[in-house]
């Protein structure tokens, strides 16, 4: 028995701040053709990929600000991805800022969508894990201003069913933690996807740079293989407005392998062939979590 589902994971390349969301979506669609062709019925594209990495910026004109965030999903921009997907039967996860109004106070999220191959809304998650600071700090090279743009999401990690399996969404900085995917696996999920944004360059810590590379892959292997699910990773790469981000773009199989990688640090489609029956291989003896979890044992990881 098996239940394919074929994967393409849509690399983005630099945006430049001034470039227009409809300059992005003509690039994402694009790669949809592309993945159309290549039999692709579920794509995913990074974290905040319809803008530059604008976190990167210390901005105090909200009116400034306010141009980075969607308000209606789908809006006038993004509509054509929506039409493309029920055109060309293929689904799609997208990251993007998001600016919601939630009675008197406006909100904004670091969020990402699960639309399906007709075109239609199947989930959203808003990330959970927000890196970074709130504060301007001017001796960086760049900010990394998530904290102070975006609210950490408050529904946590959820489970859609679609596409014949049961689907996950994260987000960048979340792929570094290891309760996204035990949450995740603990509803269910088969096929997680992670968008990032992520710089080669860390102020902070500059002497773990030459370690990006190797962290990116190892904590969402181990996730992928610990929880026994599929990973589909994908990044905005490539050097954006002075600022250099990690490609690697790639996909995961349940054992913790590497099946395909983006080569390039430009729009780059990769594709695999993601049968979900294969999470079974790890989840019903490596890590049978009815048969070898020990919660009773685990509460400190809630209670402190």
């Amino acid at each position: 028995m098996s239940r394919h589902i074929v994967v393409g994971a849509a690399q983005l390349g630099p945006i430049a701040r001034d470039e227009s969301r409809e300059q992005v979506v003509e690039r994402m669609l694009a790669l949809m053709e592309r993945a159309h062709q290549r039999g692709v019925t579920l794509l995913v594209f990074p974290e905040l990929a319809l803008t530059t990495f604008f976190p990167r910026w210390f901005i105090e004109d909200e009116q400034e600000l306010d141009r980075f965030y969607e308000g209606d999903m789908p809006g006038p921009a993004t509509d054509p991805l929506f039409a493309a997907a029920k055109r060309l039967g293929i689904g799609f996860y997208l990251g993007y800022a998001e600016r919601v109004r939630e009675g008197s106070q406006v909100r904004r999220y670091n969020t990402a969508i699960l639309v399906n191959e007709h075109g239609s809304l199947v989930g959203k998650y808003r990330k959970v894990h927000l890196p970074g600071h709130a504060e301007h700090e001017p001796w960086r090279p760049f900010q990394h201003l998530e904290k102070r743009y975006f609210a950490p999401g408050e529904e946590g990690f959820g489970c859609w069913e679609a596409f014949g399996g049961k689907m996950g969404m994260a987000l960048c900085n979340d792929r570094r933690w290891p309760e996204t995917y035990r949450v995740s696996a603990l509803q269910g999920v088969e096929l997680l996807m992670l968008g990032y944004n992520t710089p080669v360059h860390y102020p902070p810590v500059p002497q773990h740079d030459h370690l990006q590379g190797f962290h990116n892959h190892l904590c969402m292997q181990a996730g992928a293989y610990q929880n026994g699910m599929w990973v589909v990773a994908v990044a905005k790469a490539g050097r954006e407005e002075g600022c250099d981000l990690l490609g690697q773009s790639c996909i995961i199989a349940p054992t913790g392998e590497i099946v395909a990688m983006a080569s390039t640090l430009e729009d780059e489609l990769i594709v695999h062939d993601c049968d979900l029956e294969r999470t079974r291989e790890i989840r019903e003896h490596i890590f049978n979590f009815r048969l070898h979890r020990r919660p009773e044992c685990y509460g400190v990881l809630v209670e402190s």
